[in-house]
């Protein structure tokens, strides 16, 4: 390969620096969005509860 990159698959994909990797950002533009967002979250809280009173 000409600019330096190596793989050992061939795979050609994208190749991101980790500075441009770590900069992720949730965008929540409709309150649907936002619903389904803090639905998840709780419903992990509540799963979460679930699994250790099953346990004990």
């Amino acid at each position: 390969m000409s600019d330096g990159r190596h793989s050992k698959d061939g795979d050609n994909g994208p190749v991101f620096s980790a500075e441009q990797a770590r900069q992720g950002e949730i965008i929540l533009r409709t309150r649907t969005r936002r619903v389904i967002f803090i639905a998840g979250l709780v419903g992990v809280v509540i799963l979460a509860l679930v699994v250790r009173l099953a346990i004990g």
